[in-house]
């Protein structure tokens, strides 16, 4: 509370931190819900509004801010998901302990309605069916290497010594669909860890025909 003053001018919103403390919460977790909060108090502060008042705009200038402000290794810094300074997760941890305060003063009776809100799934609903929340959540999706970076990485590994070469190769077996089991197909991993070589000549038992007798 000592590092957050504004925590201490906001009744309700002490009685809510002191609520998660006394649920035995960890330190980090009532530092980041603490830090968040305040930096939405001192916003409410700055634009003259009673946050137990405050509705939907109040809370999307915070989000404006949140995504206006400059990385803290400098201005040319920013992160590749959100576009911002900061990166998705973090503007979307910074709105959980918004959330959660109103939440709480729902309980108590001291508002009717969430200004933060949540994302919803409506099933039937047209589309995805899904409404999103108050800022769009984003996920990284894995990497997928074009053919000619696949072919570049192959003639790395070729490199490399037989240890990484097959290390390599049990990966790719890993993530890969096909399953010798049941399909046949040949790795292009192959040829990384082996040389070509050329099929074996037929058996001769396999070339002779048996004769009428």
């Amino acid at each position: 509370m000592a590092k957050w003053p504004v925590l201490a001018r906001h009744k309700q919103a002490a009685v809510w931190l002191q609520a998660w403390e006394d649920l035995g919460r960890a330190r980090r977790t009532l530092d980041a819900y603490a830090r968040g909060l305040a930096e939405y108090l001192a916003l409410c502060e700055r634009e003259e509004v009673d946050p137990l008042v405050a509705g939907r705009p109040h809370v999307r200038v915070f989000v404006r801010e949140l995504t206006s402000r400059p990385h803290q290794r400098g201005p040319n810094v920013v992160s590749i998901e959100s576009g911002a300074g900061l990166a998705n997760a973090t503007i979307q941890q910074r709105l959980v302990p918004i959330r959660l305060f109103y939440d709480f003063l729902m309980e108590k009776g001291l508002r009717e309605s969430n200004p933060v809100g949540r994302g919803r799934y409506t099933p039937g609903r047209r589309g995805s069916g899904r409404r999103p929340g108050l800022v769009p959540r984003f996920s990284k999706l894995p990497w997928i290497p074009d053919e000619q970076q696949w072919q570049d990485l192959l003639g790395a590994a070729r490199r490399e010594p037989v240890r990484n070469r097959v290390m390599l190769a049990l990966a790719y077996e890993a993530a890969s669909p096909c399953s010798a089991a049941k399909l046949e197909c040949r790795h292009p991993m192959s040829a990384a860890t082996s040389p070509a070589t050329e099929p074996a000549p037929p058996s001769p038992a396999s070339s002779t025909t048996r004769k009428n007798r």
